[in-house]
């Protein structure tokens, strides 16, 4: 019987494919640490701690995919990337990702950076790139910032998802049970349902946080106001 790991699994793809996104991730990463250290200030250092927490539990609900020791997940991007910023939130995510890997074997460790960079990186690009274009369109109340927490969350998912796709396509190594295209519909179908939970968990935590401190979502703080004028109260605020 197949190990079914929650991420991707020693020997789904190859070495060499495997060897370059491990290089990959850790450039990335090196510009993240460079970049989030401007962001890093006594209200995002602990949001930070919270955050990772809090992915690192959401992950944990497992949802088998396929045969080979691929499944679907919680993935955490989309809410890291609110609370504190693209930068810091793939640091979060990773963190998560490698105590999974060493300490309790979720993905194969020659895979970390595979995982790494679908996962911390592209889910997280995607999710604040989704976010920084909804933010300006949408008023920002608690009903604007649940719709963009729910609609980056779902999304980013999918993105991520299809992430592992391509890496199948550049060194996949395993029967999955069907070609590139049947590959990516199911993907995409199963990470469509995972990421209405992932978009509904992300919407009720950062409208939850925003209501009671929206000095601590950095979203709001960071990204440029919106000019859309609107009678609803706002959830922005300055510092406390």
């Amino acid at each position: 019987m197949d190990t079914l790991a929650m991420h991707i699994s020693n020997g789904i793809i190859d070495g060499p494919v495997a060897a370059a996104f491990a290089a990959f991730a850790l450039v990335v990463l090196v510009f993240c640490v460079l970049r989030g250290r401007r962001d890093l200030d006594d209200r995002l250092a602990p949001m930070a701690g919270l955050v990772a927490a809090f992915i690192f539990a959401v992950q944990m609900l497992n949802f088998p995919i396929l045969t080979a020791g691929v499944s679907g997940h919680l993935m955490g991007g989309a809410l890291a990337a609110l609370l504190v910023g693209p930068w810091v939130g793939a640091l979060c995510v990773t963190v998560v990702l490698v105590v999974q890997a060493l300490v309790f074997g979720d993905g194969g460790v020659a895979m970390l950076g595979l995982n790494v960079t679908n996962i911390a990186l592209i889910g997280t690009a995607a999710a604040y790139l989704l976010i920084a274009l909804l933010l300006r369109v949408l008023p920002r109340t608690p009903a604007g910032l649940a719709v963009t927490g729910f609609v980056a969350g779902l999304l980013s998912v999918v993105v991520a998802a299809l992430g592992f796709v391509v890496q199948y396509w550049l060194g996949g190594t395993t029967d999955l049970g069907g070609n590139l295209g049947g590959l990516a519909a199911t993907m995409t179908g199963v990470h469509l349902l995972i990421g209405v939970g992932e978009g509904l968990i992300t919407a009720t935590t950062v409208v939850t946080v925003a209501k009671v401190r929206p000095d601590l979502v950095y979203a709001l703080r960071r990204l440029p106001p919106t000019r859309r004028p609107s009678s609803a109260a706002p959830v922005t605020g300055g510092a406390r």
